[in-house]
């Protein structure tokens, strides 16, 4: 089995390419552009292995896509490789337009052209997953879970961009027959991710005595998801997914953003202590514009069709996370120093 892996470098699409490697004897091919985000520091345990190998590239550049893609021969595509930090995008739409849509738009059209051209056995069976997210169906109230039907209703310009490159990729499906699956996920968490989302920055901020930055109230619900189960679910969906269709995964882990970050105050209290509980850095900030109050996935048909469950609860998941972080100051060190230090992002300007 060959699978090639776009985004491979970044917190998911390492976790999945980790799990690859690893755990099913694939041969991997990473296109990586490796932006801020996609850091091959991240992969240093698969190093060396026989079945992987990285290629440095933009999914923009569709005919180095077509080379790539022609060359490797691939099995499987699984495309993660975005712009995914919203914050970023509300001060820089743009790249968030390139890189998601006609990115994206760029692969499918390489994935297309090669597998039009594969013997009928081999046709049959590729597979073209798009990984994608919840936030394409906008804020749920205080009842109610997304489901695979469920209308798009993005409120960021990444959400928009997402939403887009969803689109695109149902059409090629319905189009051309290109067998593209799509799934959604429910917020992700767990080692490897970049400082600047949640977890990660109130981890590394109380270990650095400053101030713990939480948007609004912190009333917003966010379901999350331990990065490792996200991984065996992308690989199983690829697996034994119906082209055409749509899967949504989620942990069953709803939680206020308040109390996400009391919950890592107590353990960072419990693993790391301090004179001072962690708690006292708790500091409230003007909310992000277009903030969603709450996402929560329905995850039924990914685990009655696949068989899916995840592994960890938000409890084992996020010790394990905390964990990590205090365990493993060489990865993310560099990061704090030099792409990312802390500082609050996503501010509108006025003028």
């Amino acid at each position: 089995m060959r699978i090639l892996v776009t985004g491979g470098a970044g917190f998911i699409g390492s976790a999945l390419v980790r799990h690859l490697v690893k755990n099913t004897g694939a041969e991997v091919l990473n296109i990586d552009k490796l932006t801020y985000a996609g850091n091959i520091a991240s992969l240093k345990e698969i190093n060396g292995a026989s079945n992987y190998r990285l290629l440095k590239a933009d999914i923009c550049d569709l005919s180095k896509m077509s080379e790539a893609i022609d060359g490797f021969k691939p099995d499987r595509i699984m495309h993660l490789a975005a712009e995914s930090h919203v914050d970023r995008s509300i001060n820089g739409a743009g790249d968030f337009v390139q890189t998601n849509v006609m990115g994206t738009f760029s692969l499918l059209e390489a994935a297309r052209h090669y597998w039009s051209e594969l013997s009928p056995a081999r046709k049959e069976a590729f597979r073209f997953l798009h990984v994608s997210t919840d936030e394409v169906y906008g804020s749920l109230g205080d009842e109610g879970l997304f489901e695979e039907r469920t209308a798009y209703d993005p409120s960021s310009p990444y959400s928009a961009s997402k939403a887009a490159s969803d689109h695109l990729a149902i059409a090629w499906c319905r189009t051309y027959g290109l067998p593209v699956i799509v799934s959604n996920c429910s917020n992700n968490y767990g080692p490897y991710h970049f400082p600047e989302k949640l977890i990660p920055l109130i981890i590394l901020n109380a270990l650095d005595g400053k101030p713990l930055p939480v948007y609004g109230q912190g009333t917003n619900i966010r379901d999350w998801l331990y990065v490792e189960d996200h991984a065996r679910a992308l690989d199983l969906i690829a697996s034994h997914g119906r082209p055409g269709e749509k899967y949504n995964i989620g942990g069953h882990n709803e939680r206020r953003n308040i109390d996400v970050v009391r919950r890592i105050c107590e353990l960072m209290d419990q693993l790391h202590p301090k004179a001072k509980p962690y708690a006292e850095l708790i500091s409230y900030v003007t909310d992000r514009p277009g903030h969603d109050a709450r996402y929560a996935i329905n995850a039924t048909k990914l685990e009655t069709e696949l068989g899916w469950k995840a592994q960890e609860t938000f409890d084992t998941g996020i010790e394990r996370t905390v964990r990590w972080y205090l365990d493993n100051e060489w990865w993310w060190q560099p990061l704090r120093q030099g792409i990312y230090s802390g500082e609050r992002l996503g501010v509108l300007k006025k003028g």
